[in-house]
């Protein structure tokens, strides 16, 4: 597969579009089109998770935060900062209300802490599918279009394709009611394997099943790491969103472990040119610093790419 799933959708809608106009209109399209950014930037909300878990920072003003102290319109949201209200209609209402009197969108709910989508007990890994359901609904009455979750599993590595198949359908479907993508991110074990995690994607073969890849989540274990570019490489086809990873910075403002220069080009050529989500995990610089260094350093990438 050549280009990322959605925007191959997207591009093929438009040129449809464009040539069943009339001339003038289609041209504007095609102009638009052409004027687009190569691709947006959000704001995950793992970035502030210091700031939130200490209380420095209401977790429910993330949007207020992303659109005034940064000037970003697209936030993604982590479970873990509100675990136990994804049932509660009044507090997702209120969330959503106040992204959207910020002029904010809302992109997805990453998902931890649910159990293994790839347990070889089944019995644990139908729980851990349907532990998520509820996270699939509060994401549809946010608007988002996907949540990211984990590959987890144990066993072989061909047995832990299977398992982890096994669950991501199961969910995938349940999503699929609802209008909603399940996306993995590369996120330590197998899943941290480019081309297992493709794998697992390609045995699920279904159209809202794809991945998140992150520039630095590739330690599969211990001392063993596999190597970022490889990995964003293989998992870009099938990418319904991206993460950009970073923790240092040198004295250019350049990111001190990924070259983001060459990994955008492995996404941009990818043919992805949606949101790319800033996930700063530093410590030399504190969070708020650490993100507007990555959004700077994502603005620059993208001025001289294009």
């Amino acid at each position: 597969m050549n280009m990322n799933r959605r925007n191959f959708l997207k591009s093929s809608g438009l040129a449809g579009l464009a040539l069943s106009l009339p001339a003038g209109i289609g041209k504007a399209l095609a102009d638009h089109h052409a004027s687009a950014p190569l691709y947006r930037i959000s704001l995950a909300q793992w970035s502030l998770h210091r700031a939130f878990r200490s209380g420095e920072m209401d977790s429910r003003d993330f949007a207020k935060i992303a659109r005034e102290s940064f000037d970003i319109d697209a936030i993604e949201y982590v479970n873990q900062f509100f675990k136990d209200k994804a049932g509660d209609k009044a507090y997702i209402s209120d969330l959503d209300k106040r992204a959207k009197d910020h002029g904010v969108k809302q992109l997805l709910i990453m998902c931890d802490g649910e159990g293994n989508l790839g347990d070889p007990d089944k019995n644990r890994r139908m729980q851990a599918v349907e532990n998520h359901y509820k996270w699939v609904e509060a994401a549809k009455s946010l608007g988002c279009h996907s949540i990211r979750v984990n590959a987890a599993s144990r066993g072989s590595y061909e047995e832990q394709i299977e398992l982890a198949a096994d669950g991501l359908a199961r969910l995938s479907e349940f999503a699929a009611g609802h209008g909603l993508n399940v996306i993995v991110e590369n996120h330590g074990g197998l899943s941290s394997n480019g081309a297992w995690l493709s794998a697992v994607i390609r045995k699920v073969n279904l159209r809202n099943c794809g991945t998140l890849p992150d520039f630095g989540n590739f330690r599969v274990s211990g001392d063993e790491w596999y190597d970022r570019y490889t990995g964003v490489r293989e998992l870009m086809p099938y990418a319904y969103a991206v993460s950009a990873k970073s923790h240092d910075f040198n004295d250019l403002g350049n990111e001190a472990h990924t070259d983001y220069y060459k990994m955008m080009k492995i996404v941009l050529n990818a043919g992805y040119h949606g949101f790319v989500g800033i996930e700063y995990e530093g410590g030399k610089v504190n969070e708020m610093d650490g993100i507007r260094m990555t959004r700077d350093l994502l603005l620059k990438v993208r001025e001289v790419l294009s």
